[in-house]
């Protein structure tokens, strides 16, 4: 669709047949989510889902002194609140959005009607959990074994190809605490990719300038996720128009 705020640019929803579509259609409300916004905290009952289509939103776990670091990320390609339908109703996990934008938000009890007809909508929701496991295990070891340049290639490749522009707004420190680093770190990190010529950095915006540079320079665990997503959901093609060249 043209329009951005139709709910079928989240591909899960653009994925299902025209029945289904309908019947979820009347009850999907759209949402703004503004940058840095807490959709739940970990251990909150969850009351909805959100299907993102301009925003993403970041997973992350929140130690007891309060440093934080992200195992996940999601966006046009998916849905938040999977252990709604999974069946723990409430998530370990902070939900924040990372970059600013709209999601469709539908009542979670809704969902889980449609997906308990284990139908279209239940395989397809558990073949994208199975994906998202995917890029929470492969997170985790490349924040243990990586370097903090190619965390920094994989997390702005997993976020660009979630965006319709090759622009994103974000401050150091949220990256911070995304990766679970200092913000001069970041700096650092963001400065070797600048000169490099593969991003421009300044105030809180990032630019994409060379994606096939980036993907180069990134670890192995960016293909090892995007693949796995292409091998489980054929049928959902995460938007990567913007990214070309």
């Amino acid at each position: 669709m043209n329009d951005p705020l139709a709910p079928r640019q989240n591909h899960l929803l653009a994925a299902l047949h025209k029945d289904v579509y309908d019947r979820l259609l009347p009850n999907l409300e759209l949402i703004d989510m503004p940058l840095g916004t807490v959709l739940y905290e970990s251990g909150s009952e969850l009351r909805h889902v959100y299907f993102p289509t301009t925003a993403i939103v970041s997973l992350l776990y929140v130690m007891l002194n309060g440093a934080s670091a992200e195992i996940g990320v999601v966006g046009n390609e998916g849905v938040l609140g999977v252990a709604l339908f999974m069946g723990g109703e409430t998530m370990p996990n902070r939900a924040v959005v990372q970059s600013a934008g709209q999601a469709y938000r539908l009542k979670g009890q809704l969902l889980k009607q449609e997906f308990s007809r284990a139908g279209e909508l239940q395989h397809l929701l558990l073949r994208y959990t199975q994906a998202l496991l995917t890029q929470m295990a492969q997170t985790a070891v490349c924040n243990r074994h990586h370097s903090l340049d190619q965390q920094l290639c994989r997390w702005l490749l997993l976020s660009f190809e979630r965006l319709p522009s090759r622009e994103l707004v974000m401050t150091q420190e949220l990256i911070g605490n995304m990766l679970g680093v200092r913000r001069e770190g970041v700096t650092e990190a963001a400065s070797n990719l600048q000169k490099a010529g593969l991003i421009r950095y300044k105030r809180g915006h990032i630019t994409l300038l060379d994606r096939a540079g980036l993907e180069a320079r990134a670890c192995e665990c960016y293909q090892v996720v995007k693949q796995e997503f292409d091998r489980l959901l054929p049928e959902v093609n995460i938007q990567q128009s913007q990214m070309n060249g």
